[in-house]
């Protein structure tokens, strides 16, 4: 039985996070949630348990927790996930705080398992999670050249923030999260822009992509936009293999992958979308197709839950995993 505490139980992945726990019945002796000063005190019910919301500190940091679910941005992670580390904690973070460290393992439970000695575990980016579910299957049967990315990102992926927004912008309102409105527009800036032109979320798609699969010199490029819906990420991946592959084939190979759901019945305009991947947990993958302008190129288009998925669930998974890891290693 764990010692469980949620930093940021209050915010969207973390309510996300206690959803999760609760479904799973993920076993704990005792359960902490913890927010920043403004959300401590407030009262949150879980498996029929009132619970007040803590105000993280490095006081509280110093407890003894077993695991720690972080989601509360990289500034806190950075100051708070090393000292419930330094306590004896395994901190599953959901910021970008750690994830290319190179001694912080970087994990989707479908596609790899922890390295490190370390006990900061780094939860990827919503989309990169995503996207190498179906990757992953595609490496190991036929090699990867090169995945260039098109994402279309939900709203919920900027938090509540995003959210009101969108709801505010059908009204008129003008938006104070995003730079431009979103309402009936989509933006092609997600994170703040480098030097080189990309933005930061481009970035990281690339930079974990090629750490996840183990594959650093992947050719990986990317362009992520924000459009007007409210969850569920879609993102169009177009992959070179190393070796030759039909689009049977590859509809097979993704069918038998685990975590993944194929919806490819064009005929019957059956394919993946947001509204059908949105409280699920599964990825949704279809339009799997030959890219004729490059050779042995495909098109596949893939949707999942961002707030599920791409963040609560994958932590959760997560501290299934390291469960199974740890009972495995005292047979």
């Amino acid at each position: 039985m764990y010692r469980l505490a949620v930093v940021g139980a209050t915010g969207l992945v973390g309510s996300k996070m206690l959803e999760v726990l609760d479904r799973k019945n993920i076993p704990f002796s005792e359960l902490t949630l913890f927010s920043s000063k403004k959300s401590a005190g407030t009262e949150v019910m879980f498996k029929g348990q009132t619970y007040t919301v803590r105000e993280l500190t490095a006081e509280a940091a110093a407890e003894p927790f077993d695991y720690v679910l972080m989601s509360a941005g990289g500034g806190t992670s950075l100051k708070f996930s090393p000292l419930f580390e330094q306590s004896g904690a395994t901190v599953i973070d959901n910021s970008s705080a750690f994830r290319m460290e190179g001694d912080i393992d970087l994990i989707v439970p479908e596609v790899n398992r922890p390295q490190s000695n370390r006990t900061i575990i780094a939860n990827p980016n919503c989309s990169t999670i995503q996207s190498v579910v179906p990757l992953k299957p595609l490496a190991d049967r036929f090699g990867l050249e090169r995945v260039s990315y098109t994402t279309y990102q939900a709203v919920s992926g900027s938090g509540i923030a995003g959210r009101n927004d969108l709801a505010n912008g059908e009204k008129g309102i003008a938006p104070t999260n995003y730079p431009h409105p979103i309402y009936n527009n989509a933006l092609p800036h997600i994170d703040v822009f480098q030097d080189d032109g990309y933005t930061k979320e481009e970035q990281k798609m690339i930079d974990e992509t090629k750490k996840i699969l183990q594959l650093p010199e992947l050719k990986v490029t990317a362009t992520c936009v924000r459009i007007p819906v409210q969850d569920s990420h879609s993102v169009a991946i177009n992959v070179t293999l190393s070796t030759p592959a039909t689009v049977e084939e590859i509809r097979d190979v993704l069918a038998a992958a685990p975590g993944i759901v194929v919806v490819d019945d064009v005929k019957n305009n059956a394919y993946p979308m947001a509204i059908h991947s949105t409280d699920r947990d599964e990825v949704f993958v279809g339009r799997i197709r030959s890219d004729e302008s490059l050779p042995n190129t495909f098109h596949i288009w893939c949707t999942a839950d961002n707030l599920l998925k791409g963040a609560a669930l994958n932590a959760v998974q997560i501290l299934e995993q390291l469960h199974t890891i740890r009972s495995e290693s005292h047979v």
